[in-house]
């Protein structure tokens, strides 16, 4: 072999080895690159076989180097069924000034053969950008961007990434924002996006602009001494935004079949609002020896809005129509609010226990708020049902009042929050004279109202909370709203509450839901290479000059996890549990309906000898009784190189690949990779 330092390297022919075991193939000679750095090339592409789409290669293209700040990717897939994709990715950054990167993909999706009854042909795109801007380059200035978007359907055609096939919801954001120095002014301009791939819906919600004015006291004097007094301490702010919202649906054949054009489809549904608040705030000192903190407020707002919706009840039909109308149209509120908190403790010891003591914390709040009805003029009536059921609305914005016809408010609002602790002796934990701190519960508690002005159903819905997580491991999340009155055979409140009529019951479960999780996992084999391993991640994620490179390593480890396998960790389990429901009115308003929402994921990985490592990981749905997503892996760790099967057996996109591929980064494209999808 000859060596021409940092450059490149040659050699004669080799015959390779696997595990000592020479392999029935010789290389006829060598050509090694030693160049560190980036360097312009083609892309080694991947051979794959897809029952759709047939014979393929994916990720062939060329790498170049602009500059020293700029770089850019070409990259294709072509399939023998027709199907190709084209994509060019760029990246840029320059020290102490900006980082990002910008993509664009175009996908000409043919699947199967023409005269396939399965034949389908789609073409679709994806746009993703992000931005990031050094926080010395411009002070009191950020700009940042994190853009993905594109057709509903691109996810579902990416072929053999299972993890983008299932990812339905996509999101963008940019963000403009200004500070003043040493004047309590700020402003935020920003792009919003989002997109229901499993729906065909989109939302756009641009442009959006806010400006703010911190608590500014305009009685305190510039050089006071002493005492202030209780008019100093009045703050006086403002807040004002304004949004524009578009949404539309993808899948849409706009301008056919009596679908209106594209354009003019935005234009209709574009709906844009402004708002406007001055909240007024009194710093009061606390009261009772300083137990009990008291805090007054008053507060105005206006909301700007270009339509009201209406709902008449059209008798013909037996339905409610809607009626909507443009314009330029005020909603105004404001409201005045005193509140009181304050904390008591509780304390119980026990001598000969391994429990020292156990401590019980209770903040309880109480307000009083007044809030009259500026706008009632926009309160309106219509009959929903056959039945001669009648609800009030509010026209501006068309949300319904229920159990009231007016949104005058003279209520009391009061809740509690506990936290309960306890103190154990540790034989593992010598700090602290060997005593540990537990909290048992970290969060329990309820809120709620009273309404004084109401003629009926005074008491509003209680809201109920929990949180805390169990030896330190099992993380559980809980809330109901418990509704206090009882309801007729449509599910409409009428004026009882549920525990009158002979029978004692609190309420009924209107929503709730409970989330569970925990992991566990063995503890390293090497320590120290652990904690090297932790450290350097960390090191990454904190230089904002690497966060763009550090994006694109976590794409490509979601894309292939089991490159990136640990026998570090002998074994490590996750699992999670989430359930929720909640009654919401029908559609034609003749009731409520409940739905329910529940399932489970799995996380699991154990090392079957040192060097074979078994893994999966599966969610399944509760509600439809299916297994949502299940996949299996295998892997073989081979010193500097490892060996990969994994098997997605159920589910929209099912596979089976199998690799060989080197460690080391520099060499991933010597990888032998055999994959084959099933749709």
């Amino acid at each position: 072999m000859k060596v021409i330092n940092q450059k490149l390297a040659v050699s004669g022919p080799a015959h390779p080895e696997f595990e000592g075991v020479p392999v029935p193939l010789w290389l006829p000679f060598g050509f090694y690159p030693l160049s560190r750095g980036r360097h312009s090339g083609i892309l080694r592409p991947e051979f794959m076989t897809d029952e759709v789409r047939g014979l393929g290669l994916q990720g062939l293209g060329y790498y170049k180097v602009l500059n020293d700040h700029w770089d850019a990717q070409f990259s294709t897939d072509i399939f023998s069924y027709g199907e190709w994709m084209a994509g060019l990715r760029t990246s840029y950054r320059k020290r102490y000034k900006h980082s990002g990167g910008f993509s664009f993909s175009y996908r000409s999706s043919k699947q199967n053969f023409k005269n396939d009854p399965d034949f389908s042909k789609t073409k679709v795109f994806n746009v993703s950008w992000n931005h990031s801007m050094d926080s010395k380059s411009r002070p009191g200035v950020t700009f940042s961007a994190s853009v993905n978007a594109g057709s509903t359907k691109f996810n579902q055609l990416v072929p053999g990434n299972p993890y983008i096939n299932y990812s339905n919801l996509m999101g963008s954001s940019i963000t403009y924002s200004k500070t003043w120095k040493d004047k309590p002014f700020n402003l935020s301009v920003s792009a919003n996006h989002s997109q229901n791939n499993n729906l065909g819906q989109v939302n756009l919600s641009l442009p959006n602009v806010a400006f703010n004015v911190n608590t500014v006291f305009p009685f305190q004097k510039k050089n006071s001494a002493g005492t202030m007094k209780w008019y100093e301490k009045i703050g006086v702010g403002y807040s004002g935004s304004f949004s524009n919202t578009i949404n539309f649906i993808d899948t849409l054949k706009y301008g056919q079949n009596g679908v209106k054009p594209f354009f003019r489809y935005l234009l209709d549904t574009a709906e844009w609002n402004a708002q406007h608040s001055i909240p007024i705030s009194v710093s009061l000192p606390p009261i009772l020896g300083g137990k009990v903190i008291v805090s007054p407020g008053i507060s105005y707002n206006q909301t700007w809005i270009q339509r009201t919706t209406n709902y008449y009840w059209n008798n013909t039909l037996k339905k409610v129509d809607t009626v909507t109308a443009k314009g330029l149209f005020i909603d105004q509120r404001g409201s005045a609010s005193l509140s009181f908190n304050t904390a008591i403790y509780g304390k119980l010891e026990f001598k000969k226990s391994k429990i020292v003591a156990l401590r019980h914390v209770i903040r309880p709040t109480v307000g009083l708020s007044y809030t009259p009805d500026l706008n009632k003029g926009h309160i309106k009536r219509t009959q929903v049902d056959t039945t001669g059921k009648v609800i009030s609305y509010n026209e501006i914005g068309g949300n319904f009042l229920f159990n009231s016809s007016s949104r005058k408010s003279g209520a009391m609002t009061f809740g509690a929050d506990n936290i309960l602790e306890m103190k154990v002796r540790s034989k593992k934990d010598t700090a602290n004279g060997g005593i540990k701190k537990v909290r048992i519960i970290e969060g329990f508690g309820f809120s709620s109202s009273y309404d004084f002005i109401r003629d009926s159903m005074n008491l509003s819905p209680i809201n109920f909370y929990a949180r805390t997580t169990l030896f330190e491991k099992i993380s559980i999340n809980a809330n109901a709203i418990l509704n206090p009155y009882q309801s007729d055979v449509r599910g409409y409140d009428i004026a009882k509450y549920a525990w009158q009529g002979g029978k004692f019951k609190l309420g009924r479960l209107s929503s709730g839901s409970i989330s569970m999780s925990t992991s566990f996992q063995s503890k390293p084999k090497d320590a120290k290479k652990d904690e090297q391993r932790k450290k350097a991640m960390n090191e990454q994620l904190n230089d904002p000059a690497l966060q763009a490179d550090q994006q694109r390593l976590l794409e490509y480890m979601q894309q292939n996890p089991n490159e990136f396998v640990d026998f570090n960790i002998q074994w490590q389990l996750s699992f999670s549990y989430s359930l929720s429901f909640y009654s919401r009115m029908k559609s034609d308003f003749s009731g409520f309906e409940t739905d329910i929402t529940s399932g489970t994921t799995v996380n699991g990985s154990f090392n079957l000898t040192p060097k074979w490592k078994l893994s999966g990981n599966a969610s399944y749905d509760f509600s439809t009784k299916k297994i949502q997503y299940l996949s299996m892996a295998i892997n073989r760790e081979m010193h500097c190189w490892q060996l990969s099967i994994n098997v997605v057996p159920v589910g929209y996109a099912r596979s089976f690949s199998f690799s060989i591929n080197p460690k080391s980064t520099l060499l991933q494209d010597l990888k032998v990779n055999r994959s084959r999808y099933f749709y």
